[in-house]
């Protein structure tokens, strides 16, 4: 038996492809240039699993010689073989931001994890968004300002070109001859939706490094 192996960004990926060949099959007459797609499509689907096993590998390969007709039906077979977000209780993402003594924590009981690469909320009140993610095995946490945009832009995180707000949070990092009242400030804009963002995101690289360059 296979056991889950799916990230949420991987599985918004195979559906891209998906996407792809989809297009294809509505637009290519030539079958070598559909088999290059399609082979294509297998290759890149594999090359965002580096530890894939034999097994893995033929059920993802499979995605080279569905037909058209079956594409949701694939990607409803993998869905036994997705993997939830690390789930953490209130109390864990209380302790992520101790500063934050009224912090609101999102209904966790409504959440679907499997559909989750990032928990994202806003706080209204204090004009904050705040993120939790589980870099390199560890639940992190930071938080910003945001400032609305007013006018669709690209999402940092998810590439999606949608409602974005300017999210801005304060490095941790600092050098070791700077004085003690210097800060730097990481921003970018990213989707004030975090549900479609999760639902859009199909590589975490991004998401990584400005979780990095906030906590130093």
């Amino acid at each position: 038996m296979v056991e889950p192996f799916i990230q949420n960004h991987q599985y918004n990926f195979i559906k891209k492809q998906i996407d792809i060949l989809r297009n294809a099959t509505l637009t290519v007459a030539d079958p070598k240039v559909m088999e290059a797609v399609r082979y294509g499509s297998e290759a890149k689907v594999i090359d965002v699993f580096p530890t894939v096993t034999d097994i893995q590998k033929q059920l993802l390969g499979r995605i080279s010689s569905i037909k058209a007709e079956d594409f949701q039906d694939y990607l409803r077979s993998l869905t036994p073989y997705l993997l939830e977000f690390p789930q953490v209780t209130e109390k864990q993402i209380r302790k992520l931001f101790p500063k934050n003594k009224k912090l609101k924590v999102p209904d966790l009981v409504t959440i679907d994890f499997l559909k989750v690469t990032y928990l994202g909320w806003i706080n209204i009140s204090s004009n904050k968004l705040f993120i939790v993610y589980h870099l390199k095995g560890k639940a992190v946490g930071i938080e910003g300002r945001y400032s609305l945009v007013h006018k669709k832009n690209i999402c940092a995180l998810c590439h999606g070109y949608t409602d974005v707000a300017l999210f801005s949070a304060i490095s941790k990092s600092r050098a070791a001859h700077v004085s003690s009242d210097y800060y730097k400030a990481v921003g970018h804009y990213i989707c004030i939706n975090s549900h479609e963002c999760n639902s859009r995101i199909t590589d975490v690289t991004a998401l990584e490094r400005f979780i990095e360059d906030v906590i130093g």
